[in-house]
């Protein structure tokens, strides 16, 4: 009979603790995925995007798109501006005017989702001209290729892009 008891114990405080772990792998999971930061928050605590940070405070955007929005955000990789030459990158971030230029081309007004946004063959810009949007194979957004989707933030989404998006002169 003691050993039954013990073995009910050990039973119930497994389960106990499985119960646990679930509840809280589900509760961080939720909060991971309910957009609770802004747009820009969710960026910076990405790590991968400490060019677009430097570059959106260089251009006074930040307070824009930690703003109410709806906004979806292209952003571009730091392995993304790194594909440019450095000394193109430092004439971009020196040129106040054209850094917001280009840094407004990868905001689209509203909320899109990967889905809507492969239903779609261009999309207007916060910047003015459209983005051409290709999804026969994987979403290209002109030449850079989605290569992560649906980030939700709390003000928009984040589409992750591995090239600059570069408007017409």
């Amino acid at each position: 009979m003691r050993s039954l008891s013990i073995y009910s114990k050990i039973t119930k405080a497994v389960v106990t603790t499985i119960s646990a772990i679930a509840f809280v792998t589900i509760a961080a999971a939720t909060f991971a995925c309910s957009g609770k930061k802004d747009i820009i928050d969710t960026a910076v605590s990405a790590g991968s995007f400490n060019t677009l940070a430097t570059a959106l405070t260089e251009a006074g955007l930040v307070d824009t798109l930690k703003g109410e929005g709806p906004f979806t955000v292209f952003a571009p990789t730091d392995e993304a501006f790194a594909k440019l030459p450095e000394d193109q990158l430092a004439a971009i971030l020196a040129d106040k005017e054209l850094l917001t230029s280009i840094l407004t081309y990868h905001v689209v007004s509203g909320k899109v989702m990967a889905e809507e946004v492969s239903g779609m063959d261009s999309a207007p810009t916060v910047q003015g001209q459209t983005v051409a949007i290709d999804a026969a194979s994987g979403v290209k957004i002109n030449d850079a290729n989605v290569v992560q989707a649906d980030i939700v933030a709390s003000n928009g989404v984040i589409h992750v892009i591995d090239t600059v998006l570069v408007p017409q002169t």
